[in-house]
């Protein structure tokens, strides 16, 4: 009795949260999934089990490459986040007296106070014609005339870039202060120099934290549309803003569904491939 009574108290504990993703991630996901599989005649939706809408996202060039360029802005974003987070967070915890090092992670995460979209708006102030970046080259006369930055790729990652070093900075820190600095006195005790202690013993003990933070930037950067809509306009388009249009103009819900599928499978690829890497670097 005492054994069913423990089985029925551990259901009731997890039943919520069970019932949580039941409702807001397994039965959104199967529409979805049936949604990319119907087809759209005219302004009637035709439920069924049809590729179409996949067969026209791989064969039309403009869709295709949305898709594309999501997954390389995504790419860029998350490698220049890295290469900027792993240095400020080395910063803080190894170079930042330890009681200050407190308010220095506050004032790395003070942007993340400021709402996504004004923090946009404001990167499109400064990266516009008449804009600081512009102003001050001409001021110093390193150009005559202004370089077009907004609306560009390069705003983009930019904006991106801004948000997930912050996201980025956290991750690293939290695994850098776990570390003993026994471990870099060891290896300098056996012969290494600064830099070999840092590539052969501290880096490698870091990598878990860069991989998670990494992870979390691929899905919140594929996904999002508000960045590049603000930042890179219309010249560019990504997978989310092409689904935006699709769902705005066209009305087109299952084309709509089937990029969002691609994209999740994308990202599931993602926590596969960072996943894999956290067993096997455990092993």
């Amino acid at each position: 009795m005492a054994g069913a009574r423990d089985t029925v108290r551990g259901w009731g504990f997890v039943a919520p949260a069970l019932l949580w993703t039941l409702a807001f991630f397994v039965v959104p996901f199967v529409v979805m999934a049936a949604m990319s599989l119907a087809t759209l005649e005219g302004r009637e939706l035709i439920w069924g089990v049809s590729l179409e809408n996949y067969r026209r996202l791989f064969g039309q060039a403009y869709l295709f490459r949305a898709i594309l360029v999501s997954v390389e802005i995504t790419l860029t974003v998350t490698v220049v986040s890295v290469v900027l987070a792993y240095p400020l967070a080395w910063i803080i915890a190894f170079r930042v007296p330890e009681r200050w090092q407190r308010l220095a992670l506050l004032l790395a995460i003070l942007p993340f106070w400021t709402s996504y979209v004004v923090r946009s708006y404001a990167w499109l102030l400064v990266l516009a014609r008449e804009g600081i970046i512009n102003k001050a080259l001409i001021g110093l006369g390193l150009i005559s005339e202004p370089l077009t930055l907004a609306s560009t790729r390069f705003a983009t990652v930019t904006g991106f870039v801004h948000f997930f070093v912050m996201l980025l900075t956290l991750t690293i820190y939290a695994n850098l202060v776990q570390l003993s600095p026994n471990y870099r006195r060891a290896a300098i005790d056996l012969g290494a120099n600064g830099w070999q202690a840092f590539r052969h013993v501290i880096l490698p003990l870091t990598l878990p934290g860069i991989v998670t933070g990494a992870f979390l930037t691929f899905v919140l950067c594929i996904g999002d549309y508000i960045t590049p809509q603000i930042l890179g306009g219309n010249n560019e388009l990504t997978g989310p803003q092409i689904i935006m249009v699709q769902l705005g103009r066209g009305a087109n819900f299952p084309l709509a569904a089937a990029m969002s599928i691609v994209l999740m499978a994308l990202v599931t690829l993602a926590y596969l491939a960072a996943a894999r890497w956290l067993r096997l670097d455990r092993i």
